[in-house]
């Protein structure tokens, strides 16, 4: 089937849905995705791609059979019934030895017979779900995506990892046959073409320290949001005249960027937490800015003088509340086990815990987030509105530069 006959049964084959990272935080993007099915029940974007919690959301878009909203209702209780204990061993001797091996390895000086410790917790439980809730092959390769691509109903998907081995920022691209998807290669990122696996979805969302790395085709990976510069990049390169990207991260105030989350010297919880932020969550934004400045540049120019560039309409949604500090609420429904090691790790001496809220997969706390998406969708209904059903629109979060007026 070729890209245009497959495209004709598309509802926006460009359209690209870009996810970010974010670990629980991911649930937010689900409450979003639910009002949207809701608003457009046939939506079908021709592009998806993820990072880390987001990657885990495209790949299940990607591989589900049926309309848009039966795939985000399939999402939503997938999320809804997700419990810690889903995603990484809580019980005590696990992460007790985890933490003795860690500590053993640090004084060891790296002698021989050191314990070797490649992670905080373990991840073999999330390799199962995913296994079942891909409907996965015995060889972690997802037949579904293959059957969506074939019928039209997707153009393709994208998944993104940091190589621990050469450092760069690797996506992996999965689209439909006939579609002459370019893939790229940088000096510190680049793509590669194949059928997506549950080890690469696995890699996506390996969180540096707590995840292990994955094996993928001989080299190891880990969160994708480590390297990734450009997280709109993908869905760009792979044809999207439109993005849209929803974001994890609340855009404070003013006042609230200058209220100190701590007293006294940061816990390691804090630190981590600011660190995590900065690599996994602050990048969206400075992309998002760069777009819109390459976009201004383009409509100035003659389309012969753009260099082969294209304007691309882009629309941001993020979070009205602090998803760190709301973690704060669930700190004390923590499994004992892990919630000792957390609060070792100072969890209980900051405000907006955003460390921890990468992990809080807790039964209330996503239930939360699902809800706050939908509501921030909703509230937003009329920008959605006008980004989805006006052909070259211009919608987004970033001020045209001044002395120029906004769409």
């Amino acid at each position: 089937m070729s890209c245009s006959d497959a495209a004709r049964g598309v509802t926006a084959p460009d359209l690209g849905l870009v996810l970010s990272g974010g670990g629980a935080r991911g649930a937010y993007q689900v409450g979003f995705l639910r009002y949207l099915a809701s608003r457009y029940p046939n939506l079908a974007p021709g592009i998806l791609t993820g990072v880390s919690a987001g990657g885990i959301i495209a790949t299940h878009l990607a591989s589900r059979q049926g309309t848009f909203a039966e795939g985000v209702a399939d999402l939503t209780d997938l999320w809804r019934a997700l419990r810690m204990r889903d995603v990484f061993r809580v019980d005590p001797v696990d992460l007790t030895s985890r933490v003795a091996r860690w500590g053993l390895r640090l004084v060891g000086g790296g002698m021989p017979g050191s314990p070797h410790a490649r992670s905080l917790v373990n991840t073999t439980p999330l390799r199962g779900l995913l296994m079942d809730a891909l409907n996965a092959a015995p060889d972690g390769t997802i037949p579904g995506i293959a059957r969506r691509l074939e019928t039209g109903a997707l153009n393709a998907v994208a998944l993104t990892a940091s190589s621990y081995s050469t450092g760069q920022s690797v996506t992996w691209v999965q689209n439909a046959e006939g579609c002459g998807v370019l893939t790229w290669e940088q000096p510190h990122r680049k793509s590669i073409a194949g059928s997506l696996r549950v080890d690469q979805v696995m890699a996506s969302c390996a969180l540096p320290f707590f995840f292990p790395a994955i094996n993928v085709d001989g080299a190891w990976y880990g969160d994708g949001g480590i390297r990734l510069t450009a997280p709109l990049s993908p869905a760009i390169h792979l044809g999207a005249r439109r993005v849209l990207a929803v974001s994890t991260r609340y855009a404070r105030s003013r006042q609230e960027a200058d209220r100190s989350a701590v007293t006294g010297y940061p816990p390691p919880a804090q630190v981590a937490g600011v660190l995590l932020n900065a690599i996994f969550l602050d990048l969206l934004d400075a992309d998002a800015l760069q777009l819109h400045r390459l976009n201004f540049f383009i409509d100035q120019v003659p389309p012969d003088a753009t260099g082969g560039m294209r304007h691309v309409d882009l629309l941001v949604l993020r979070p009205s509340q602090d998803l760190g500090r709301l973690a704060n609420e669930y700190e004390v429904d923590l499994p004992r086990g892990f919630r000792f090691l957390a609060r070792g790790l100072g969890s209980r001496e900051t405000s907006s815990n955003d460390m921890l809220s990468l992990l809080m997969f807790q039964e209330e706390y996503l239930a939360r987030l699902i809800e706050l998406g939908e509501t921030d969708a909703l509230a937003r209904a009329g920008e959605i509105d006008t980004f989805l059903q006006r052909p070259g629109g211009i919608a987004g979060e970033f001020p045209r530069p001044e002395g120029t007026s906004r769409a």
